[in-house]
């Protein structure tokens, strides 16, 4: 292949491969585990995995939580 084939093959791969991230980072999904959890995948490397009962109560202080964020926001690192 030419310099120029290369090149023009370089920019399409990483044009696609910014594509893919920028799509696979912001969809979120949820899967039922094998010993019965909810798993939520794609907010970091790992799935966030709790009980069911484990999610009710975590959703029950969402608001808890945002209000706690808001006050401590110097302190929080964001990604």
């Amino acid at each position: 292949m030419a310099d120029d084939d290369l090149k023009a093959e370089i920019e399409r791969l990483q044009a696609e491969n910014d594509a893919l991230k920028r799509s696979s980072s912001k969809s979120l999904s949820l899967k039922v585990s094998q010993k019965g959890a909810l798993s939520v995948y794609g907010l970091g490397r790992f799935p966030v995995t709790l009980y069911k009962e484990q999610w009710l109560r975590l959703l029950e202080m969402a608001e808890e939580i945002q209000e706690f964020i808001k006050q401590n926001d110097a302190q929080l690192k964001g990604k």
